[in-house]
């Protein structure tokens, strides 16, 4: 999964967030992890691939993982769905499902269409993720660099379990790296 184009996880302090982020799935009881694959989530996605104790489901298409995150629910544990934020706005009507039952869903969403976005087509719903996860009752954690991702993640763990509500942790372009395409711009 690893891609040439984006730049080296973590940020000027070092960090691997997606290994540390893959670290605390055991401590948070998570052991499913709903994707549909991205380059930026690469890390925690091989990671979690090669742990035999880690479920990694390949979605055809966001939705599922809420409905996934849902029914892994309904059976006693919590867990993870990793997208892209584009495919945040495939998840919007699928949202209702954890808001009316009160079931925790957890999302990591790795940002495209903010700083140094290359991809016209990413800007747009880019920019509206935050807002948009808010006013569906999504509560939104932003870390701000690789080492603050899995505290947050963990957090937003917390929080979910605790409210019965979706939480979402976006992981800004600035720490997982703009995307350059071969060629020029």
């Amino acid at each position: 999964m690893n891609d040439p184009d984006i730049s080296p996880y973590g940020d000027s302090d070092g960090s691997d967030w997606g290994e540390q982020v893959f670290r605390s799935l055991p401590g948070l009881g998570i052991r499913h992890v709903a994707t549909v694959p991205d380059a930026g989530l690469g890390r925690f996605l091989e990671l979690c691939e090669a742990d035999p104790g880690i479920r990694l489901i390949t979605l055809t298409t966001e939705e599922e993982g809420i409905a996934l995150a849902c029914g892994t629910w309904l059976g006693g544990e919590l867990a993870a769905v990793a997208i892209q934020s584009s495919g945040v706005g495939n998840i919007v009507n699928m949202l209702g499902l954890p808001n009316v039952c009160r079931i925790p869903c957890l999302l990591l969403v790795s940002m495209r269409g903010e700083a140094e976005e290359r991809n016209p087509w990413q800007i747009p719903v880019g920019r509206a993720v935050h807002d948009l996860l808010a006013a569906l009752g999504v509560d939104v954690f932003r870390p701000e660099s690789a080492s603050g991702v899995a505290p947050a993640f963990a957090e937003a763990a917390a929080w979910a379990r605790e409210t019965g509500r979706p939480g979402a942790v976006l992981v800004g372009q600035h720490i997982i790296g703009a995307k350059s395409f071969a060629g020029g711009d």
